[in-house]
């Protein structure tokens, strides 16, 4: 199955990027992830079902941790990954 997660970490600073939004886009960026795009007002990326929760896993945990008090997430399912 492949997957596409959409996310959003609070709480928002224009000025400088808290700690949890760098740690959520080191998470995605080394996770083995296709099509990530790593934004100000909202994240990307697509994988296989295992390489995606693996990455949400580590995200949830790993942003909570830095200081994120509000994460907003959404998960698709694409299709099935060509064999």
């Amino acid at each position: 199955m492949r997957l596409r997660v959409e996310f959003t970490t609070e709480p928002f600073d224009l000025d400088e990027a808290p700690a949890h939004a760098l740690v959520a886009r080191e998470v995605i960026e080394a996770a083995e992830l296709d099509a990530v795009d790593v934004g100000p007002f909202g994240n990307t990326a697509e994988g296989g079902a295992d390489e995606v929760l693996t990455a949400v896993d580590a995200l949830l945990r790993r942003t909570l941790a830095s200081g994120a008090t509000r994460i907003s997430l959404q998960v698709n399912v694409l299709g099935e990954v060509d064999a």
